[in-house]
């Protein structure tokens, strides 16, 4: 039984009675109240949401930002190792000592006002935000948008909005357009917002929720472009030209990348030259998004030529991102993909069917809510794709070492979770 008094407090968090969603922001504005409103003591905001590339617009924003010489703290979720990782201060991640003293007073205040998981942490990583000062702070929506515990900030520097798919349906609506109302939320009324790549459908939802708030928009298509001229990919607007060279994998990290450059077009304040974008899209780092794995003990599992990825997309437009990325590959491309309930497997791996040699379906260590590997095999197999079981990871690596003949790549994937169980092997090593 543990004694770390964060996951102690974190345990707790995940009580049967604490577990519904509230679908409104009552509790959270009550929370914050009793706290002295910490989220209006926080350094400016600018509050992104989109169901893909929130994290690495993100990212991509810390290290431009810190390039330039500003102090950056950011909120993301959910963590891969430690929850520590979803609160960064001046860009480290929050330190335990610290945590376990925002942790005490904040369990206080619980005790008389219940929240939910995702509630209460948002609201810890306001106080620390609202303690230690930043030049800003970089803010992503948990679920949603209108009613996601992130949006109380009344009047944020700028909203950005990546690509809007189906994910969370159940609690965000079963059609593009009721998903992308959702999302539009965190759009404020006469704030800027920066809208990544859309389907028509999302776009229409989202330019009407901005039009009813004069909200100036930035589009990618529209106001800001990405153009490729061979091995060259520019970004375009009225306000700058420049090469894009992020370092992040996949070929859709250029969108990722020129939505961050638009955000940065799009804010006053700040003192942010092209050198100093080069610089941060070269450094960015952001875990199990295409990461190829270096020194890692399951890269001991594959022949030395074998390179080995870590993604954590679940959703369809994830499987297309990742099935564009295996096209580019010119070699055999193997997955080790483990998924968790709820999600459509078999809109994942569509687009993936016809760039894989073969899908090795594994649980999630440790989750509850893993998948069957038998399910997981079936939709492989449903969409046309070669699949078999393994029990483990490391058996799958195993299996795959013998049969395959190089050239050919493995990527581990399908959930977030199962990345944050891959990386604390790593960290375990």
């Amino acid at each position: 039984m543990t004694t770390d008094p964060i996951e102690i407090f974190l345990s707790r968090l995940q009580h049967p009675l604490l577990a519904g969603i509230d679908m409104s922001l009552d509790r959270m504005h009550r929370l914050l109240g009793m706290l002295g409103s910490p989220h209006k003591k926080m350094p400016p905001v600018i509050h992104v949401a989109g169901t893909n590339g929130k994290g690495s617009l993100l990212a991509y924003l810390h290290y431009i930002f810190e390039a330039a010489g500003y102090r950056v703290h950011r909120y993301t979720s959910p963590h891969l190792v430690q929850f520590r990782e979803r609160i960064l201060l001046q860009g480290k991640p929050v330190e335990n000592a610290y945590l376990e003293n925002i942790v005490k007073h904040l369990a206080s205040v619980l005790a008389t006002q219940p929240a939910t998981f995702f509630e209460a942490t948002t609201v810890l990583a306001f106080l620390a935000f609202a303690e230690k000062p930043a030049d800003l702070l970089l803010l992503e929506t948990g679920m949603g948008g209108r009613l996601d515990a992130t949006n109380v900030i009344d009047k944020p520097l700028l909203t950005a909005i990546t690509p809007v798919s189906f994910d969370h349906c159940e609690y965000l609506g079963n059609t593009l357009k009721n998903i992308a109302g959702e999302k539009a939320g965190i759009i404020k009324k006469a704030v800027p917002c920066v809208i990544g790549r859309q389907d028509n459908e999302a776009l229409m939802v989202l330019e009407e929720k901005a039009q009813s708030l004069n909200a100036p928009l930035f589009r990618l298509g529209h106001e800001f472009h990405v153009e490729r001229n061979g091995g060259t990919v520019m970004y375009r607007s009225i306000k700058r030209h420049i090469e894009l060279r992020p370092s992040l994998a996949g070929g859709f990290q250029y969108d990722n990348a020129a939505t961050a450059v638009a955000c940065i077009d799009n804010i006053s304040g700040f003192n942010v030259t092209d050198e100093h974008i080069i610089a941060g899209l070269a450094a960015t780092q952001w875990p199990a998004r295409l990461q190829k794995l270096e020194g890692h003990a399951y890269n001991t599992l594959l022949p030395a030529d074998m390179p080995l990825y870590l993604d954590g997309g679940h959703n369809p437009q994830g499987g297309e991102m990742l099935a564009g990325w295996c096209a580019e590959q010119g070699a055999e491309v193997y997955l080790v993909c483990g998924m968790v309930k709820g999600k459509d497997a078999s809109a994942y791996l569509k687009p993936l069917a016809s760039h894989v040699k073969a899908l090795y379906a594994v649980t999630i260590p440790g989750e509850s809510m893993s998948r069957p590997v038998a399910e997981l095999q079936a939709a492989a197999k449903g969409v046309g794709m070669e699949a078999e079981a393994a029990p483990s990871v490391e058996i799958a690596l195993q299996t795959i070492a013998r049969r395959a003949k190089t050239p050919a790549i493995v990527c581990i994937c399908g959930s977030l979770y199962l990345a944050g169980k891959v990386l604390a092997v790593q960290e375990a090593a």
